[in-house]
């Protein structure tokens, strides 16, 4: 039992210690000035084999009917 209690006061003090200082050092590496260019290449890796853009509303639609009906 002697374990359990060191390893419980340890867990209760150090180790939150530790997990706190992890997590503010994450969060700084995160913002730090030199990363924008990293977050946007990530940010935009789903786009990066498009090879022409969305049609949007402009492009004549196929089908029987022009424009979509309204829920009535």
């Amino acid at each position: 039992m002697e374990t359990y209690t060191w390893l419980r006061a340890f867990a209760d003090s150090w180790h939150l210690l530790f997990m706190f200082c992890f997590f503010i050092g994450v969060f700084i590496f995160i913002l730090r000035p030199g990363a924008n260019k990293v977050h946007d290449e990530t940010a935009n890796s789903i786009f990066r084999n498009d090879d022409k853009p969305d049609a949007g509303d402009s492009a004549p639609r196929t089908g029987h009917q022009s424009k979509p009906k309204e829920a009535r």
